[in-house]
């Protein structure tokens, strides 16, 4: 009867599940977007490293008041550096030295500009988070040798190849110089954190990138990872007086350098986005709020409405609880139906901004079954007054009533 009320009053429908659907597409929308957004810069921090400190001369932290004139006079990393910290540090297990520039790239008549040329030293994969799709990593050899190989990126081999297999043991360009493709990097998508972008970069041994490019200019840092159980701010402390000693600095001296803890960011990032979340629930609750009194508005009417049946329907032996259950019934139909247009609608949002935005859009399970039991809470509640009105009505007075 509830369902058949729904399709007689079509308006009244509609305008019920109006502000229900906006109230759930609003808290579904937020939800999804944040959580995706979430899940991809904790994978981007992931491929920082886990429980790695990044030696640089740049401080990570930003801000409106980042005096970047200070650290851009610092002097650059150097691989001796990282030599020296090997031998001192009692902490840490995975070191790598990185270098980066960028260069325009040729095959035949194919051009690809704005590559990220990578100079990194052999402990590099054990401290990132990349997989090789096809052919293979550098060897000790490739290392130690310092020849013209280059592991690639997924779009560098599209781009220059046509298909990224094509790419394997042939020969590409890049100002004036030739490099031979060895390898070619799973599919990444850019990073939200660190700006890499591995699907746009051409992967080669330090020794190589610092026979052709200044490594001073060439953005270089020191990746130190943590030895298993040993915390990252524990090693910071240890590299910090490490780097100190390297670089001789007196006790009154400031560090010309950043032992920058990527771990550090997460509880940043869980603050910013636990205040995004409580801006999506306002907005949210308002559009909620009013759907409520639409349908608890509605429900006054079908109880006024319907006075007469509920009389003969008493009078025949219907319990109290029978018509209390059956407005309740209609008024959660009213919120669920309205939610599952709101979902719906968010659906289409995912897959519309899925292919524009630089991360996939998902709805989690746990967000739709968020979304069904708002709608459940919010039709009983909205429901309950008239479904009460209706289920103490005296059938003898209801059923005069016209």
């Amino acid at each position: 009867m509830a369902l058949q009320e729904l399709k007689v009053n079509k308006l009244r429908t509609f305008l019920s599940l109006f502000g229900i659907t906006i109230g759930i597409f609003c808290i579904i929308g937020v939800l999804a977007t944040i959580d995706s957004l979430k899940g991809k810069i904790q994978n981007d921090l992931a491929s920082f490293g886990n429980n790695t400190i990044y030696i640089d001369k740049w401080d990570y932290g930003g801000g409106p008041e980042y005096p970047w004139w200070k650290f851009m006079k610092r002097p650059s990393m150097k691989i001796e550096e990282m030599d020296i910290i090997k031998k001192k540090s009692n902490l840490a297990s995975n070191m790598a030295f990185f270098t980066s520039t960028q260069a325009t790239f040729t095959f035949e008549e194919n051009i690809l500009k704005g590559v990220n040329i990578y100079g990194i030293t052999n402990e590099y994969k054990a401290v990132q988070s990349f997989n090789i799709g096809m052919g293979r990593y550098f060897s000790e050899a490739d290392f130690l040798r310092g020849g013209p190989l280059g592991v690639i990126g997924y779009k560098v081999a599209e781009e220059l190849f046509g298909k990224a297999d094509k790419a394997l043991g042939k020969t590409i360009s890049y100002g004036g110089r030739r490099l031979m493709v060895i390898g070619i990097i799973e599919k990444q998508g850019t990073a939200i954190i660190n700006g890499f972008d591995y699907d746009k970069s051409v992967l080669t041994t330090y020794q190589y990138f610092a026979s052709i490019f200044d490594t001073d200019n060439s953005n270089p840092y020191i990746m130190v990872q943590a030895k298993p159980g040993v915390p990252s701010a524990l090693l910071q402390q240890e590299l910090t007086g490490v780097m100190r000693q390297i670089r001789k600095l007196s006790p009154t001296e400031e560090d010309n350098f950043t032992c920058n803890d990527v771990a550090q960011f997460k509880d940043q990032i869980d603050s910013v986005f636990g205040s995004i979340n409580s801006g999506g629930w306002a907005i949210a609750g308002l559009s909620l709020i009013v759907g409520a009194f639409g349908v608890a508005n509605i429900m006054f009417v079908t109880v006024r409405e319907r006075t007469s049946q509920i009389g003969l329907k008493k009078a025949i032996g219907a319990k109290s609880s029978t018509i209390l259950y059956e407005f309740l019934l209609e008024s959660a139909f009213l919120c669920i139906i309205g939610g599952l247009v709101g979902l719906f609608l968010v659906w289409i949002l995912t897959v519309a901004l899925g292919s524009v935005l630089p991360f996939p859009l998902h709805i989690a399970p746990s967000i739709v079954v968020l979304a069904l039991s708002i709608c459940i809470i919010l039709g009983v509640i909205s429901g309950i007054i008239p479904a009460s009105i209706a289920a103490k009505m005296n059938p003898v007075e209801a059923i005069r009533t016209k």
